[in-house]
C-alpha cells in the first residue's frame, strides 16, 4: 500500500539565483501550518443579512471535526505536537524537529544565499501520509524564502512634487464626512513598524485627536521599526497614516507577520478571524505577480478570502507597481496576487491633479522616468467571475486560459508626484504607489460601514452593477500601464475609476 502521496499544488524550485549554503539543522523546533480542506462547499455571500458569524462559518464551513482527529493522530503517532487549532480558519498548526517533519512530508530543504541574507527554502513537492491524503490541502512553513514586496515609493518634498494630506484627499473624493467610529480597520503587514512619535505629530499636523492604533503580533513578528523610511517602515506609516487620516475614528488593528507564505497566511487569517477586533475591512499593500505562488497557496489564500466575505469583512489589496509586467523578468503580461482573488477589492492607480478644491484632471499612473505604473491586467490562475461577464476584459496572456479575472476593479490616487504627505522615522515626506490606495479604500468602507450600521463585506457584485450603472465613480479614460489602455467603463488600468464617496453611499443606502 502507498504511504505517502504527492501533495498537489505544491512544487516549487529553490529562488532563481540564490547560492547553497547548507543544510539545516535537523533538530531545529519548527512549526507548520496545514490547511484543511472545507466539510461544505461554500456559497457566494448574498446580501449583509446572509453574514455569517465566526460559529456559523466553523459549522457549516470549516474543517471537518473527522479531518482534525486525522491531523491529532498523525502528529500523536509521530511525536509531533498540535500547538493550535482554528476550525472555522480550516489551519492547524504543528511543531517538532525539522529533520523529522521534512522526512514525513518529503521536504528537499537547503539553506540558500539571497543576495545578502541566508534562508532555508525547498525544491520539488511535498507528500503527504495517506492517512493525510485529501483531507490537508496545503502545508506551510518549511520554506522561509520572502514570498511578497511592497513597491511603494518615498520621496522628499520638492517644487516638482505635489502632495496631499488624507483628509485632503478625502474632500478630492467627496467622501461622507463621518469618521468610521466603531470599525476596525485591519493592516496587514511583513516587516518594518512604526513610531508612536511619528503618529502623535502627524495627528496633531492634521488637527486630529489621537487614532487608536494597536499592533498584533503573529509568528513571532512584531512592531519593530528598522529606521529607514525608505524600507518597511514607510509602509506601515504609510497604511496607518492614510486609513487614520480619513476614518479618524476607527481602531487600527495592525498585524505584523514574517514575510514568508506561512506567515502572510497567519497574518490574514489572525485577521480574519479576531472575534475581539473584529475587523470589517482589511488592508493589504503586499503582492508578488501569481506566477510567483505555488497553487497551493493561491488556493489556501483564495479560500481565506472567500471566509472573509462570508463573514461580511471587505478586503483591499494593491494591484502593484510595476505596470502590466508587474516587474517579472520575462516582460510578459502578469497581474499582483492577493489583489487578482475574485474574493479581493483589487486597488489600482492613478495621477490626480486637483484645482481650486476639485480634480482636475486624474490619469492612469505611469511615470516612465523612473519605472513606476499602476499593475493591472488579466489572471492567468483565476477564472473571470460572473461579476465581471459583458465586460471587455482581455484575453489571459496564458493561452490554455480563455478567459481570466480582470485586476483592478477600482482606482485611488497613486502617482508619487501627486502623492501622500507622510512622517516616517521622524522625516517627512511624500509617498505613491498603489500601497496607498488599498488603506485609502478601506478607510472609505469603514465610513461607509459606519453610515450603514453593518458591513458592507463583498459587494462586487453591487460595485459591478448597481454603482457602475449609476455612475457613482470617476471613470479614467486617459494613460496606459504598458500594454492595457485606459477607456470608458472598466479597464485593466484603473477598473471602474476612483471614488464619488458621497454618490455611492447614496446608492448603498437605497440597496
Amino acid at each position: 500500500m502507498i504511504s505517502h502521496l504527492p501533495l498537489h499544488g505544491s512544487y516549487r524550485e529553490h529562488p532563481a539565483g540564490s547560492v547553497f549554503a547548507g543544510k539545516p539543522a535537523a533538530g531545529e523546533i519548527v512549526e507548520l501550518t496545514l490547511i484543511l480542506r472545507r466539510r461544505n462547499q461554500a456559497p457566494e455571500p448574498r446580501a449583509e443579512s446572509a453574514h455569517l458569524t465566526h460559529a456559523a462559518l466553523g459549522r457549516r464551513h470549516g474543517a471537518d471535526p473527522a479531518d482534525i482527529e486525522a491531523v491529532e493522530a498523525f502528529a500523536a503517532a509521530n511525536d509531533f505536537w498540535v500547538t493550535r487549532v482554528d476550525t472555522a480558519a480550516r489551519s492547524i498548526g504543528i511543531a517538532g524537529p525539522l529533520g523529522r517533519l521534512a522526512g514525513i512530508f518529503g521536504a528537499d530543504l537547503d539553506i540558500r544565499q539571497i543576495e545578502s541574507r541566508t534562508v532555508r527554502t525547498r525544491q520539488g513537492s511535498l507528500r503527504l501520509p495517506y492517512s493525510l491524503h485529501g483531507r490537508v490541502l496545503a502545508v506551510f512553513g518549511f520554506d522561509r524564502r520572502p514570498v511578497v514586496s511592497t513597491s511603494r515609493r518615498i520621496l522628499p518634498h520638492s517644487a516638482h512634487v505635489v502632495s496631499y494630506t488624507p483628509p485632503e484627499i478625502a474632500k478630492l473624493y467627496n467622501f461622507p464626512p463621518n469618521t468610521g467610529k466603531g470599525q476596525t480597520i485591519a493592516l496587514i503587514e511583513l516587516g518594518g513598524g512604526f513610531n508612536r512619535s511619528d503618529l502623535r505629530e502627524y495627528w496633531q499636523k492634521l488637527g486630529l485627536d489621537d487614532v487608536a492604533v494597536t499592533s498584533v503580533s503573529v509568528g513571532g513578528a512584531c512592531n519593530c521599526p528598522e529606521g529607514n523610511p525608505g524600507g518597511a517602515d514607510g509602509e506601515v506609516a504609510l497604511d496607518i497614516e492614510v486609513a487614520g487620516g480619513v476614518a479618524s475614528g476607527a481602531r487600527i488593528a495592525v498585524y505584523f507577520g514574517p514575510n514568508t507564505d506561512q506567515g502572510f497566511f497567519d497574518a490574514i487569517n489572525a485577521a480574519i478571524h479576531d472575534t475581539v477586533r473584529k475587523p470589517s475591512v482589511i488592508s493589504i499593500s503586499w503582492g508578488m505577480a501569481e506566477r510567483e505562488w505555488t497553487p497551493q497557496a493561491l488556493e489556501a489564500f483564495n479560500a481565506a478570502f472567500h471566509d472573509a466575505a462570508l463573514l461580511g469583512i471587505t478586503v483591499c489589496a494593491a494591484s502593484g507597481d510595476n505596470g502590466s509586467t508587474d516587474g517579472e523578468p520575462d516582460r510578459e503580461n502578469h497581474v499582483d496576487f492577493p489583489a487578482s482573488s475574485p474574493w479581493v477589492l483589487a486597488c489600482g492607480g492613478t495621477r490626480l491633479v486637483a484645482d481650486n478644491g476639485g480634480i482636475a484632471s486624474e490619469t492612469v499612473w505611469n511615470d516612465g522616468t523612473n519605472g513606476g505604473a499602476t499593475g493591472g491586467g488579466v489572471s492567468t490562475y483565476f477564472p473571470l467571475p460572473l461579476y465581471q461577464s459583458g465586460l471587455n476584459v482581455p484575453q489571459p496572456a496564458d493561452s490554455a486560459n480563455k478567459t481570466g479575472r480582470g485586476v483592478p476593479d477600482i482606482a485611488g490616487v497613486a502617482d508619487p508626484a501627486t502623492g501622500y504627505a507622510v512622517i516616517v522615522d521622524g522625516e517627512e515626506g511624500v509617498v505613491g504607489g498603489t500601497s496607498s490606495v488599498a488603506p485609502l479604500w478601506a478607510a472609505l468602507i469603514a465610513l461607509f460601514n459606519e453610515q450603514l450600521g453593518c458591513n458592507l463585506g463583498w459587494f462586487h457584485p453591487v460595485l459591478y452593477g448597481t454603482l457602475s450603472q449609476h455612475k457613482a465613480l470617476h471613470d479614467i479614460v486617459s494613460g496606459t500601464n504598458g500594454a492595457y489602455n485606459a477607456a470608458p467603463g472598466w479597464d485593466a488600468c484603473t477598473g471602474l475609476g476612483s471614488p464619488n464617496g458621497a454618490a455611492m453611499l447614496s446608492l448603498l443606502r437605497r440597496r
